[in-house]
């Protein structure tokens, strides 16, 4: 590699928080005016609530009382029958044209009105049903005005009792029935206390969609590390969850933007320029030699810039997607001997021996065929480049979790470094040169592929004198 540094990415930083900002400004339009405030949230809520209570505490007062209308009815002429005979009888023992004043003598008497009217007057004022009730001498209840009729024996004179809800006392009259204050005062008493129920219970729905509100604006400002607060309300917790973990998200997928940009940026670096000067070196010569050295250059830069894209590609996907593992059984003695195979003629002039002694006979594993054998061929492509003789692959049971080992007689890895090196685009200081090539990718998605697994990758000294490279997950899904 060249000595030239990698360019930073505050700009590309800037333009992801900018339109990380924008959008969440232009979804949340009304919290960020702030023109919704407890008291309207309070009332609201109260207006709907109680209105709908209202609504339906009066829809079933008016259903049963119809439903009992008939039951009230017969009630109230039972009620009345002996006081209007005993008025009747009275009547009778005068003349008719005597009547008049004999009721409004009577009439004193009562706490409400009396009168007699002629039968014909009442045919707009009842219904069918009602004038076929007086006509067959029983009693007629006119629920609208709360007033009775009674047919006096074969006359053409009705007799009527009421409004029954109507007061004699002048005083009384003005003032408001007593159900009807009854009513006032317990519709009252039910709305002051609902009132305070609903505040007690709103507050803390209101304060956790403040905290929510911050947590918002805060993200939206490109403050990724802001979390929302634990709610009181359980209502919010779900939410609360998807938010810290979108955030959680957002924060990985610009973390690994960031180092995709500039890992990949830095890397694209020394090809380009290697190109460019074979360009200028091939223009300036007509050595035919010199000519197809320059070729060759150029086309192994190409090679290495299109491994470059792919396998920053295969990392990405890993990053982003966070795919999950489709698990099948294989025969892992004769898995792991063909992906060897697939990869051996990579090490040229090595020894790659594979030694699967220690497995039980006829051993099957579940693993994930797509994805394992990237884990598994990174990890022999890094042994290829600084073994120097001999590469063993073998593999071991150990209760339920099943151990590959890579080892090589290579350089090795000091201990220091051997957490580093599965960071990506990290490659140690007597690795960047161009014998051995590599972009730090190949590690970090075999430990990718392991996390996939449920297991992980790691790196130890090795038995042959170089570094040994361990992949371990369980055996049985």
């Amino acid at each position: 590699m060249t000595g030239t540094e990698p360019p930073t990415s505050e700009h590309g930083s800037a333009v992801k928080q900018g339109l990380a900002r924008s959008l969440f400004r232009g979804s949340l339009p009304r919290w960020r005016s702030g023109r919704y405030s407890l008291s309207q949230l309070f009332f609201n809520f109260y207006l709907l609530a109680m209105g709908s209570f209202v609504a339906i505490a009066f829809t079933a007062d008016f259903v049963i009382s119809t439903a009992q209308r008939g039951i009230t009815d017969d009630y109230a002429r039972r009620f009345m029958r002996g006081t209007i005979t005993l008025i009747e009888d009275e009547l009778f023992r005068y003349p008719r044209r005597q009547w008049q004043n004999v009721i409004k003598d009577i009439d004193e008497k009562f706490s409400y009105r009396l009168g007699i009217v002629e039968r014909m007057t009442l045919d707009a004022k009842l219904t069918a049903a009602q004038v076929a009730k007086l006509d067959t001498g029983d009693i007629a209840i006119d629920h609208e005005h709360d007033i009775m009729y009674h047919r006096l024996g074969t006359s053409s004179k009705v007799l009527v009792v009421g409004p029954l809800s109507a007061s004699r006392n002048p005083e009384r009259t003005e003032r408001l029935p007593l159900e009807l204050r009854l009513r006032l005062l317990t519709w009252s008493l039910i709305g002051l206390i609902f009132a305070v129920a609903l505040w007690f219970w709103v507050r803390p729905v209101w304060r956790d969609l403040e905290a929510l509100r911050q947590t918002a604006r805060d993200i939206g400002d490109g403050d990724f590390n802001a979390l929302a607060p634990r709610p009181r309300s359980q209502l919010f917790l779900p939410l609360v969850d998807t938010l810290n973990g979108m955030t959680e998200r957002i924060r990985q997928l610009l973390a690994t933007h960031r180092e995709l940009s500039c890992g990949i940026s830095h890397e694209l670096r020394t090809p380009i320029a290697r190109m460019r000067f074979a360009l200028e070196m091939l223009a300036e010569t007509d050595d035919m030699l010199e000519r197809e050295r320059l070729w060759a250059m150029m086309e192994a830069d190409l090679d290495e810039l299109d491994q470059l894209i792919d396998t920053s590609l295969t990392y990405a996907r890993f990053e982003r997607e966070a795919p999950e593992a489709h698990f099948s059984s294989v025969k892992f003695a004769d898995w792991l001997a063909d992906e060897v195979e697939a990869v051996r003629l990579l090490g040229r002039t090595l020894n790659v021996t594979v030694d699967t002694q220690n497995l039980p006979e006829s051993l099957c594993i579940d693993l994930d065929r797509k994805a394992m054998p990237y884990a598994l061929r990174n990890l022999l492509r890094n042994a290829f480049k600084y073994a120097q003789r001999d590469i063993r692959v073998s593999a071991e049971l150990d209760g339920e979790r099943i151990f590959v080992h890579v080892d090589d007689d290579g350089i090795g890895i000091p201990e220091a470094e051997r957490e580093h090196v599965f960071s990506a685009f990290t490659r140690l200081d007597r690795s960047r040169d161009r014998s051995t090539g590599g972009y730090g990718l190949g590690l970090a998605i075999a430990r990718r592929v392991l996390e996939m697994h449920g297991g992980t990758a790691c790196a130890q000294a090795s038995p042959l004198g170089g570094a040994r490279f361990t992949l371990c997950w369980r055996a049985h899904q």
